[in-house]
């Protein structure tokens, strides 16, 4: 008889044991406390970004299999896990849509807060890899012009291009290729003089496009007071020291360095501060177990199954705007807002102390509410037709 195999998995991954339990014996710890002697006789380890995993968590153990529920990487030393022959997957993508709803959804509460119009403002997106897409997709659709800053993807696009005609090279006009690769993108410090500045990369030291430092103190000197600076990404992306001395007309800040010690003087300076929870819909989380789940079954020949499914909770009660009578921005300010409160998020950390706030942190993130993402959501009695057509295509239902 072939033993029973074990799975440990961070206690924060909804679900976990309902999916995972027909695949052997499941151990649920936090994410913090999963250490050397937890994963010891493991067979497979199932994370999100509070645990380290390198050599010093793993080496010496029996895990062959390394699952990460969420699209951050620099918390795992992948090339470890290589060397060492430990199959790793990563649920790349599963949050995008949650982050991108939070990016726009922060943007109109910005919008109404500080009266102006969105559509007449420029949003910078940084990074436009699976959530600056989205964020672009979505913001084209409500009628936001983007300026998009993605060099290895601006280099992929070139390549394709070069790949997808038939030239003969000794003719070929590379200034032509690189003006129809390049057209969809601008440069960085062209995007720094947007509106809105939105950071979508990930975190990176190394190589010519390496992220860390990317709005350095130097290129933050050149930011000016009008300008909205929003970190959805990775903290370490921009210069916090520098980031905290420069004066913005509002800062959007869910992804800091050093989680959950935060910066005091940072925090202070942000219009929404919330701790790194701008990818935890509900759905998103789902989706991030789930792609983890189907990447075990298929490295452990083993059918999937279905029946966790029977305890996703019911979809949100239909939303009604019938009094809604402001302008189409207004209206869909207050929609968001019904969706996913971001300023409770905000005030679930707020403090007086420091030490307050970091202890907040963490409990916010480990008892976070529910939230749906649009496509899950209904909204009947709208007043304006051209609202539902726009709602429709960012994916909620809607009725007349």
């Amino acid at each position: 008889m072939t033993p029973q195999k074990t799975i440990i998995i961070d206690d924060a991954i909804p679900f976990a044991n309902a999916m995972f339990s027909h695949l052997g014996k499941i151990v649920t710890l936090p994410g913090a406390e999963i250490d050397t002697q937890a994963v010891q006789h493991a067979d497979a380890l199932i994370v999100r970004s509070r645990t380290q995993v390198n050599a010093k968590l793993l080496a010496g153990s029996s895990v062959r299999f390394v699952g990460s529920t969420v699209v951050g990487l620099d918390h795992i030393d992948q090339a470890w896990l290589k060397r060492n022959q430990v199959e790793f997957y990563s649920a790349q993508g599963c949050n995008a849509n949650s982050v991108a709803e939070f990016v726009i959804s922060a943007l109109y509460d910005l919008a109404e807060a500080k009266q102006f119009d969105l559509t007449q403002k420029t949003l910078a997106i940084i990074g436009v890899g699976h959530v600056g897409r989205l964020v672009h997709e979505k913001a084209t659709l409500l009628g936001i012009k983007c300026l998009l800053n993605d060099p290895p993807r601006a280099r992929q696009e070139r390549q394709e291009t070069l790949d997808s005609k038939t030239i003969d090279p000794r003719t070929i006009d590379l200034k032509t290729i690189d003006s129809q690769a390049d057209s969809a993108f601008t440069d960085l410090e062209t995007c720094l003089t947007a509106d809105i500045i939105t950071f979508h990369t990930p975190l990176t030291y190394e190589g010519e496009d390496a992220t860390y430092d990317l709005l350095s103190a130097e290129r933050l000197l050149k930011i000016q007071p009008h300008q909205i600076l929003v970190n959805a990404a990775r903290g370490g992306v921009i210069n916090e020291d520098a980031w905290s001395k420069t004066q913005t007309l509002a800062n959007v800040i869910d992804c800091w360095e050093n989680e959950p010690l935060i910066s005091q003087a940072l925090y202070q300076t942000a219009y929404l501060a919330t701790p790194h929870i701008a990818g935890h819909s509900l759905d998103a989380k789902v989706a991030g177990s789930h792609m983890v789940y189907q990447a075990l079954c298929q490295a452990w020949g083993v059918k999937e199954q279905h029946q966790w499914q029977q305890q996703l909770p019911a979809l949100p009660d239909e939303i009604k705007l019938e009094h809604e009578t402001g302008s189409i921005q207004t209206t869909l300010h207050n929609l968001f807002k019904k969706t996913h409160d971001l300023h409770a998020d905000d005030q679930a950390i707020r403090a007086n102390t420091l030490q307050e706030i970091h202890y907040k942190y963490e409990l916010y993130r480990r008892n976070f509410p529910t939230y749906r993402e649009w496509h899950r959501h209904s909204v009947s009695k709208l007043v304006h037709s051209k609202v539902a057509k726009v709602l429709e295509s960012l994916g909620f239902v809607t009725y007349q």
